[in-house]
Parts: structure tokens; C-alpha cells; sequence
């Protein structure tokens, strides 16, 4: 029997996963970041070298039959220099099948669902939902980056929990849970208010823009706060807005959720419940985009009915 392998090559880690084709798990691999638009372009190739390595160890590379690339920054591949180094880190593993390329998206919707068509909503340190058809991507709605967009996004989150700190220092209004866990992550003294304030956007703006994402677990880890409230509420609007922003109103395919917010409780109940209320369509989390993208490379071989990944 053979096998396929698939890969989940994000801005912060790339996993690998070998498949026998009944679906069991034979290797996994992890690895550094591998989107080439984030690592220059030889270490995102070299981590997907390591990768599949670790995948592959004390395996046949020979009999992998398929493989498919789920990748933020796959577009970076249409330059034939960075499309030749992930080419060599996948010959030079030993596999001979040949590469295919497809978007995160894709990959983490295969994650999640079976059905070649529906909804898959991305909502990590950014936010993106994209419609797909015949398990190809052929639309997106959000996913502007933090400078443009990205609401609902643990950015979002972040920077939405800062500016109720700002806001209740200036007012001079008590605080609650989620203001007083804002300042103590930051490490500034809550008094006097005005000094609170100041230091606080001082420090915030020294960051990194990206640094504001840190911010995001407060808010669900005092989802009772008042302030807690009121950014979850609109935080699952704006996700759930996004996510049906391409879709009909009679459209029941599935919609699938990724990245960290989608699991985080209370908001990713909450999104879960607001999106099935609104739609009547089965909702799904998916946790494992490698796998999503192993099971596309088999239904490479096999066709929609290649078993899922045990």
C-alpha cells in the first residue's frame, strides 16, 4: 500500500504528516516557520527539509504516491528562484511523486470537512474566511493584515482590550478584571491613572504592531469582565459577518473553523452557536490543517471517498 503525505506550512511552525492510504498516521514532523513571505525564502525551504524528515524517518519515501502543500504564502511560489528551493527540499527527502501546492485554506477546510464545498473561517492572529468549491479556494473576504482589517482577529482582540484599559484610565472609571490584567501584563502601575496612561500607550506603540496579539487571551480569560463582554460580543459579529459574507442565503455546505480564537472559550462556543443560528449549516472545528492536506493528496488517488485520516 502507499502513501501520501501532507504539510501545514504556517508563519509560526510547519507540521508534516505520512498517511497510509486507510488513513493511519505512519510519521510527524515539526518544524520552524515556512511561509516565505515571513522567513526568507532558503530558511522557509530548509524547515520544510526538516519536516518531512521527521515525517518520513524510518519510512520508504519511494512509496509516498502524493503529496500536497497547504501554505500561507503560497502565491511567493509563482517566482520560479522560490518555487526551485521548495522543489529540492521535497526531491532531496527522497519523494518522487510530484508537488502540489495549495492554499492554508484549503487545507485547513479538508481539515474540518469532507464536503467539497463550504465555508472555512480563519480567525488566529489575523482573520480570513474563504469560500471553497470543488476543494479549491475561489474566493476570500477579510484577511487584510492589521493595518486594514483583520476583525475579530486575536490582534483585534488585543487592541481592543488595550483601548478599554485607555479608556477607563481616562475616565477615571473603576477597574475590572480584564483593564487590571492589561496593565499587569504590561508592567505598569495602575496608579496614578494619567501615568497609567501615558506609559501605556508609550509602550504599546515601542512594540511591534503584530505585539498587540499578546493582549488577545486576557479577554477570554476574563470573559466576565464587563469590558470582556462587550469585545467578545463584537468580536463574534464581526467573524460571523465575515464568514457569511460570500454565502447565500439558502447555502447549508458546511463551514469550517480554524486557528486559535475558534477554540478559545467563551468566544469560540459563542461564534459556533451565532453561526449556526444564522445559517442552519453543520459548523466544524478543525485542528489539523497537515492532516487536511494529506487527505486532499489522497483524494488525489483515490477520489472524495479516500478515508479520513484515523
Amino acid at each position: 500500500m502507499g502513501f501520501v503525505v501532507g504539510l501545514d506550512a504556517g508563519g509560526t511552525s510547519t507540521r508534516a504528516l505520512v498517511l497510509d492510504l486507510d488513513g493511519t498516521r505512519l510519521g510527524a514532523g515539526v518544524a520552524g516557520g515556512a511561509n516565505p513571505n515571513s522567513h526568507p525564502p532558503e530558511e522557509a525551504a530548509d524547515h520544510i527539509a526538516q519536516a518531512l524528515a521527521a515525517a518520513l524517518e524510518g519510512l520508504d519515501a519511494a512509496k509516498v504516491e502524493s503529496g500536497v502543500l497547504g501554505m500561507a504564502g503560497s502565491s511567493k511560489l509563482t517566482d520560479p528562484t522560490v518555487a526551485a528551493l521548495f522543489e529540492a527540499a521535497w526531491t532531496d527527502a527522497g519523494l518522487r511523486c510530484p508537488l502540489r501546492v495549495v492554499t492554508d485554506c484549503e487545507a485547513a477546510f479538508a481539515a474540518g470537512s469532507a464536503s467539497p464545498d463550504g465555508t472555512v473561517l480563519v480567525a488566529g492572529t489575523g482573520s480570513i474566511s474563504a469560500q471553497i468549491i470543488g476543494h479549491k479556494l475561489i474566493s476570500t473576504s477579510g484577511g487584510y493584515g492589521w493595518l486594514l482589517g483583520d476583525e475579530g482577529s486575536a490582534f483585534w482582540l488585543g487592541r481592543e482590550a488595550v483601548r478599554a484599559t485607555l479608556q477607563a484610565l481616562e475616565a477615571h472609571l473603576p477597574s475590572d478584571a480584564l483593564t487590571t490584567a492589561v496593565l499587569k501584563l504590561a508592567d505598569i502601575e495602575p496608579s496614578p491613572p494619567r501615568t497609567a496612561w501615558r506609559h501605556l500607550i508609550t509602550t504599546v506603540n515601542q512594540a511591534r504592531p503584530v505585539h498587540l496579539a499578546r493582549f488577545a487571551p486576557l479577554v477570554t480569560a476574563h470573559a466576565t469582565a464587563p469590558s470582556a463582554e462587550t469585545i467578545i460580543e463584537s468580536a463574534v459579529t464581526a467573524l460571523s459577518d465575515l464568514a457569511l459574507s460570500d454565502r447565500k442565503p439558502d447555502d447549508h455546505t458546511p463551514i469550517v473553523l480554524v486557528g486559535s480564537l475558534t477554540h478559545a472559550h467563551p468566544l469560540g462556543a459563542r461564534l459556533r452557536a451565532e453561526l449556526t443560528t444564522r445559517t442552519r449549516a453543520p459548523v466544524h472545528l478543525a485542528t489539523e490543517a497537515a492532516a487536511g492536506a494529506a487527505w486532499l493528496a489522497a483524494v488525489e488517488l483515490l477520489g472524495d471517498n479516500a478515508p479520513r485520516p484515523a
